[in-house]
């Protein structure tokens, strides 16, 4: 972004309305805040009102919050895309982590992952897509297209590194697979879908869990950040249907 007065930031969102899910969290809170750096308005779906009231920006008059919130909820989803209006991109950073082999995996824990991971993202992009034609229908085809970027994970796109765990890996997969045929449903209307697919970011619960490993081949959560918002940036002319590696040097 431009520290130049008088100059744009870059990506330039002013005036935009733009759907961070997850934006309460560790990864949530870095692409909101460049969102917030670039102008854009931000409403965010928060969990619990514990995950709102400790969140940094709550107070930004360009910060829009609902909680508590079910993401895999329909009816809920529906209104609070209505509720945000016309949308010029939707970013779903929402989702949940599990471990667990396949024989310690139950039906239970199979359908949560995928309903925090690929239903909440399903449920979202649909919602997301009537937002942004809202839009283009408000305010004329000059306007048209927006943006949609969900993330996936590594094993998304490497299933064999999904051992131990199936579940995650197999939600992941869907969302992957999700991302591109809405990419290229979705391209004539100019509406680019794409994903991130980071592998282990570089956290302080990533390194508590594994203090052996190398930190420093680890993406960092800004340059993750970073990378969604290009994305969902206008700066993004042409890129749609992608799953993007983002794995730093692991």
């Amino acid at each position: 972004m431009s520290d130049t007065p008088g100059m744009p930031s870059w990506p330039d969102f002013t005036g935009l309305t733009v759907v961070v899910t997850g934006g309460t969290g560790f990864l949530g809170s870095a692409v909101v805040e460049k969102l917030l750096n670039a102008g854009a308005t931000c409403h965010l779906p928060a969990h619990s009102e514990q995950d709102a009231e400790r969140f940094a920006f709550k107070d930004h008059e360009r910060v829009k919050l609902r909680h508590p919130f079910d993401l895999s909820d329909e009816k809920q989803v529906e209104a609070f895309y209505a509720e945000a209006g016309p949308l010029w991109a939707s970013i779903h950073c929402a989702g949940g982590f599990a471990m667990s082999k396949v024989a310690e995996t139950s039906l239970a824990d199979w359908r949560k992952q995928h309903a925090g991971n690929l239903d909440s993202c399903f449920l979202c992009c649909r919602e997301a897509v009537k937002a942004i034609r809202r839009r283009g229908s408000a305010e004329g085809p000059s306007v048209s297209g927006g943006r949609i970027v969900n993330v996936a994970a590594r094993p998304a796109l490497e299933p064999r590194q999904g051992a131990g765990m199936v579940a995650y890996t197999a939600a992941k997969a869907g969302v992957a697979a999700l991302t591109l045929a809405l990419g290229e449903e979705l391209a004539e209307e100019g509406i680019w879908v794409n994903a991130v697919a980071p592998s282990i970011i570089d956290t302080a619960a990533n390194r508590a869990d594994m203090p052996k490993a190398d930190f420093s081949r680890w993406p960092k959560v800004d340059e993750l950040a970073e990378t969604i918002v290009f994305l969902a940036s206008p700066a993004n002319r042409a890129t749609r249907g992608g799953v993007v590696p983002v794995y730093g040097r692991t």
